[in-house]
């Protein structure tokens, strides 16, 4: 079981987090991208570079996740297809995204995109900020315990 990290724009905290984790609980943490990633030097610890293009890296992950595999991940729609697959979605955030409220969320992001088209400034997310990390952090924490005692 894997953590999957769609990494093109995940946050270097976040990161950070994941390779300590790695390197804590025995578990591998593979990031995909479309360009190269920096990695600590660890057996646990690898990235796949994909070409570029629109979702490239999220059809890397859906083809390689496995049921109860972790993805982390801000992309609603990946969410939404490694759930399909049983995998678990965390966002950066520390949101954990699930068939109840993927629907929702997917909703939502369609919306907010109808409104941008039409010139509408919906803003963007808040600055990744130290509770984000933290938020991050325990719900990582709560799959890696929850995946132990299974």
């Amino acid at each position: 079981m894997p953590i999957w990290v769609d990494a093109d724009a995940c946050p270097k905290a976040v990161k950070e987090i994941l390779f300590r984790a790695a390197a804590r609980t025995g578990i591998e943490v593979v990031l995909v991208a479309n360009q190269n990633i920096h990695t600590p030097r660890s057996a646990l610890i690898r990235s796949i570079r994909v070409p570029r293009g629109l979702d490239v890296a999220d059809g890397e992950i859906v083809r390689r996740v496995g049921p109860l595999d972790l993805v982390v991940t801000a992309d609603i729609p990946l969410a939404a297809a490694v759930l399909e697959k049983g995998a678990v979605a965390l966002d950066p955030r520390g949101d954990v995204h699930t068939p109840d409220t993927i629907a929702e969320r997917l909703s939502l992001r369609n919306f907010l995109g109808e409104l941008r088209e039409t010139g509408v400034d919906t803003g963007g997310p808040a600055p990744f900020a130290a509770r984000d990390r933290q938020a991050f952090a325990n719900a990582l924490d709560a799959w890696l315990q929850g995946r132990t005692t299974t």
